[in-house]
């Protein structure tokens, strides 16, 4: 596996103008998430750099743009307000500290190749996950858009301090942050080829502001000119829980989001990117942004597409971004302090409003009552109580609720034969199995034999204990789990137990490997073992006539 991302130079036109187009879109929405997340605005440049480049590096999707993203916006928020509260003097270095573990996190992720699993969530949970976000990014807003800091506590606390929010409204931010979001929104999709939405209603609304609202409105201020200085991770043991819980929060989170983006990206531009070391760069990109002061992030959709678009092909173009957004920092900081905060929330709000999942929430009921009710159960979680547990109960439930489905699919599987005239025997079997007048039990199994199945074959055995011996066909078995062989396992011992005649036939590799394991194999005589069903009902039925003529 290579190290460094597909860096090409057959395409530089393409990779130069993808990059410079992402990073046009990238300034304005940088300087939004990073005054949101309450690290202030340099804080969101310095990680739409420091992300992007690394990522760019060492990732493994060519043409995935990384930068801060709502989603992860909306977690740094809450991390860097929790921890300022309960230490006012190192609490924001502490919420770097957490990007940094968060980072380390992503890492080991890749490194125990777990990244295809993430992309294998149910699309309930990440739909209601992803909502649930959205919403919670467009309360948060509520205060700046209406000319005030937002307060304290959350969705909570802003839905609280609603009255006094309303009371207190200032005419001309709310006004302005309205302008921005109208113009985002309505701006015709011919002209977005040209001029980014949210560029054009940064720069209107700073023009508008300057010369008409000046000293009337609040600006973000001076961002520090030059490169982000380097920080020491802070880590206080009487914060070590919050700090790991909002780690694993951002890793999880991030390694979503960037996996997702990493997809659409793939399907762009027909190719397959390695899900693992695509985790790995995320990772390395976000204790970078953590070392010197930047919010975390993720591959963003948004500049990934347009990145594609523009005719971005190789990881070139995300280096070209990243230029682009140095020269910002570097040379032309100072035009940055006259942007009106206002205006940064409305470019916020209308990301809000982007991320939720209008087009799965207008028919969730429609498709499934059970899927819309996890969606929605998961949404309520995410917004009002914890993230993490949004996601593990929802994950939880829509797991439940496939085990229910596959169990009921695939019952039919186990089969307890001693009717002579069933369907599923041959000939010869019938009339094999007519002579010893029902004595003979086949247990018939179909399919991959998981845990959800070990019931099913529990029930089986209880109802059919009457036999004489018993035949167990794995022949249309690929595999079998745990649960089941367990299950198998309590009928084999019963059976020899009561001196029961055992054979077991058509197991394949698998089978007798995980048999063997159990220690089954071992329990069994030599000849139990056997190739097809009919050799062991002819065993069987030799062994049943031998036990009487003895008795």
């Amino acid at each position: 596996m290579a190290i460094f991302n597909e860096i090409r130079l057959t395409n530089i036109k393409g990779d130069v103008f993808g990059g410079v187009t992402a990073a046009v879109i990238a300034l304005p929405m940088a300087l939004a998430f990073g005054v949101a997340s309450g690290a202030g605005p340099e804080a969101g440049l310095y990680g739409a750099i420091l992300v992007g480049l690394f990522a760019a590096l060492f990732g493994a999707t060519p043409t995935l743009i990384s930068e801060p993203t709502g989603p992860m916006t909306v977690v740094m928020t809450a991390v860097v307000a929790s921890l300022i509260a309960s230490d006012p003097d190192q609490g924001l270095a502490m919420a770097f500290t957490v990007v940094i573990l968060a980072g380390c996190l992503q890492i080991f992720f890749g490194i125990l190749r777990v990244g295809h699993f993430v992309t294998m969530m149910p699309y309930t949970v990440v739909s209601g996950f992803m909502t649930g976000i959205g919403i919670i990014l467009i309360v948060l807003q509520i205060g700046p858009f209406l000319g005030q800091p937002p307060p304290a506590g959350g969705v909570i606390g802003t839905l609280s301090a609603l009255p006094s929010l309303l009371q207190n409204i200032s005419i001309e931010e709310t006004c302005l942050a309205l302008g921005t979001f109208l113009i985002i929104a309505l701006i015709p999709s011919s002209y977005r080829r040209f001029v980014p939405p949210q560029l054009l209603a940064l720069v209107v609304g700073s023009v508008v502001a300057s010369l008409f609202l000046a000293g009337e409105v609040r600006v973000i201020g001076a961002i520090p000119d030059g490169l982000p200085e380097f920080q020491l991770p802070v880590f206080e043991m009487r914060h070590w829980q919050i700090m790991m819980a909002n780690a694993l929060v951002l890793a999880m989170l991030g390694s979503i989001d960037a996996l997702l983006t990493s997809v659409i990206a793939d399907s762009m531009t027909k190719r397959e990117s390695d899900a693992n070391k695509e985790l790995v760069g995320q990772g390395i990109g976000n204790i970078a942004s953590g070392l010197f002061g930047g919010i975390p992030g993720a591959g963003a959709t948004m500049g990934t597409v347009v990145n594609i678009q523009s005719g971005g092909r190789s990881a070139l173009s995300g280096l070209s971004r990243v230029a682009v957004l140095l020269v910002v920092l570097l040379w032309i900081s100072d035009l940055t302090a006259m942007i009106p905060l206002a205006v940064l929330s409305g470019i916020a709000f209308k990301v809000g409003l982007d991320i939720i999942d209008w087009r799965f929430l207008s028919r969730a009921h429609i498709v499934s009552s059970k899927a819309a009710l996890i969606m929605y159960g998961v949404i309520l979680l995410t917004v009002f109580v914890d993230l993490i547990i949004a996601v593990a109960v929802g994950v939880f439930i829509a797991n439940l609720l496939t085990i229910e489905r596959l169990t009921a699919a695939h019952a039919d599987s186990v089969k307890a034969i001693r009717d002579p005239n069933a369907e599923e025997l041959s000939r010869d079997e019938q009339t094999i199995l007519k002579e010893t007048n029902g004595s003979i039990l086949i247990f018939a199994l179909g399919g991959t034999l998981f845990f959800g199945l070990a019931k099913a074959i529990s029930r089986q055995r209880a109802v059919l204990s009457d036999h004489q011996a018993l035949i167990i066909d794995f022949t249309d078995v690929p595999s079998i789990g745990v649960s089941s062989s367990m299950a198998i396992e309590d009928m084999i011992k019963d059976d020899l137990k009561a001196k029961k005649p055992v054979f077991i036939t058509g197991a394949n590799a698998a089978v007798i490997d995980r048999l063997q394991r159990l220690g089954l194999l071992q329990e069994l005589p030599a000849d139990a073992l056997v190739k097809d069903r009919s050799t062991a009902l002819q065993m069987a039925t030799q062994m049943l006539k031998t036990q009487e003529s003895s008795a």
